[in-house]
């Protein structure tokens, strides 16, 4: 039986990154980016622009090759750079602009021999040797004549096929892994996103993720700009006055994490206006207690991975969501396979993808284990197919519990944890045991913190007896007011395993 998910993109032609902006500055007063928190903003000239000011800076700095480290804080800056480093054919590497100056060097150690730039918005804190810094002007915004600029082109800035963004995961197990993504493989995922989710210039979406994630880069810059439409960009999320912000700006998408999802869904009423036709949670599963608690609000749940420049699989948009599911595959082919080979349907086993827009190897040939011959890529998640092809995950393989032989899913228990309307968030991990090898244990955020711990642990714990058998029920639920996060909002799992070890 053939188990492999399909959904394989049409075999079109892909602009150039260069000439794709150019191509959208023919209607140069179109907005681009908005910020959300004042007036300023990029018209689509004004990007054109920015490859004419930007890319002649690279090459006197690099030649024709080299590395582009983004450090800058302002969304809009930093778009501006990012996408020029691209168009002109070099690596881009966004870093996060809270790294300290330590931080940013180890950034520069993984690049070592490559001719190398940082652009940084807070130059001041940043004390480099051997490597050129340039500063950012957040009110630099292009100012070169639009006229002059539409008798010009993209290959007049110098803007040329080869650019690639170059990512790092977090390095949670050892020395970060550099993920690069070529500008065809970004471009052909954002036009899968855009076509998925029917961006058309009159969209206005909604971006409070940070630009350093391939989540925001590829679904949120590059998405609007092959859709011509404009993305208005928030620092971060701000739960007060949400709703108000997203009717202000007139908002037709928004961009989200489940760590988002579910503050708004513990956090007053849903007014959700009506211009606004879906809302996509990636980065992380949406527990099935958030989304029931956002039962008439329009989702897009999705799969996603840096590996994969972003999106893997999502729900079908305006379809209902099967529970649990996190919708079909996009644009590339995705597998299932235990250590007997492909899984039939239903059988959990490995996560594995291919397709244009997944990576063939790691910078540096870093973990050559994870492709097969063929250009599969095994992704580190565990899932399972149904009968027409959407896929349901269960977790990362790192994540299941070993206890005394009994294979334990986290997921399983997050999940009645979270079916308790007073929890916001659940985690549960491994804890080390002398004689079972690991038991599960449960860390809970709850929506209220003032209520007592100990007879909301106690509730749980009874719960846990009520749904689970024995073998899955935590020994331990501690309630917490927080976690260790990713820029995203994601939970560390690592780190949390880490505490609980420490216990």
């Amino acid at each position: 039986m053939d188990t492999t998910a399909y959904s394989l993109q049409p075999e079109y032609p892909m602009p150039g990154l260069g000439a794709l902006i150019e191509a959208r500055a023919a209607t140069p007063s179109a907005h681009y980016l908005e910020d959300a928190r004042s007036d300023a903003g990029l018209t689509y000239g004004q990007l054109f622009a920015e490859l004419h000011r930007w890319i002649p800076r690279f090459t006197a700095l690099l030649g024709e090759h080299g590395v582009v480290v983004v450090d800058i804080a302002d969304p809009i800056g930093f778009a501006r750079v990012y996408l020029s480093a691209i168009a002109g054919g070099y690596h881009a590497i966004p870093a996060d602009p809270a790294l300290d100056a330590a931080g940013l060097s180890r950034i520069l150690t993984l690049v070592e021999g490559e001719p190398t730039v940082v652009v940084s918005d807070h130059p001041q804190d940043r004390q480099l040797s051997g490597t050129e810094l340039l500063p950012l002007d957040t009110n630099d915004a292009a100012e070169l004549d639009q006229t002059v600029l539409h008798r010009t082109s993209a290959a007049s800035a110098g803007a040329r096929p080869g650019g690639a963004a170059l990512l790092f995961t977090s390095g949670s197990t050892g020395t970060p892994k550099g993920v690069p993504l070529s500008a065809d493989q970004l471009l052909t995922v954002a036009h899968e996103v855009a076509e998925h989710n029917r961006l058309t210039p009159d969209d206005r979406g909604f971006n409070p993720l940070p630009l350093f994630h391939v989540n925001a880069e590829v679904v949120g810059l590059l998405a609007t700009l092959v859709a011509g439409s404009t993305l208005v960009l928030d620092r971060r999320f701000h739960a007060t006055g949400f709703w108000d912000l997203i009717e202000q700006r007139d908002i037709t998408w928004i961009n989200a994490v489940p760590a988002i999802l579910a503050v708004l869904a513990h956090t007053g009423p849903l007014r959700v206006p009506s211009r606004v036709r879906f809302i996509r949670s990636a980065s992380a599963p949406l527990p099935e207690a958030v989304r029931h608690q956002l039962a008439g609000v329009p989702l897009v749940v999705s799969y996603g991975m840096t590996e994969g420049a972003s999106q893997i699989t999502a729900t079908p948009l305006g379809e209902p969501i099967r529970e649990g599911s996190v919708g079909k595959p996009v644009g590339c082919e995705l597998q299932i396979r235990t250590d007997a080979g492909p899984a039939p349907t239903g059988t959990i086993g490995d996560i594995w993808i291919r397709g244009r827009g997944v990576i063939h190897s790691y910078y540096g040939g870093r973990a050559a284990d994870r492709f097969d011959p063929d250009g599969w890529l095994r992704t580190g998640d565990l899932g399972k197919l149904d009968a027409d092809g959407y896929v349901y995950l269960v977790g990362r393989s790192d994540d299941v519990i070993n206890q005394g032989g009994e294979m334990v899913y986290p997921a399983d228990i997050e999940e009645i944890l979270l079916e308790d309307p007073r929890i916001r968030e659940a985690v549960v991990v491994g804890r080390p045991d002398p004689v079972l090898h690991q038991v599960p244990t449960a860390y809970v955020i709850p929506a209220d913190l003032t209520q007592p711990a100990d007879a909301l642990a106690a509730d749980l714990t009874q719960r846990c007896e009520t749904h689970l058998p024995k073998y899955k029920r935590p020994v331990h639920i501690d309630i917490v007011e927080d976690l260790p996060r990713a820029a995203t909002g994601k939970i560390r799992r690592a780190q949390v395993r880490h505490l609980a070890a420490s216990a």
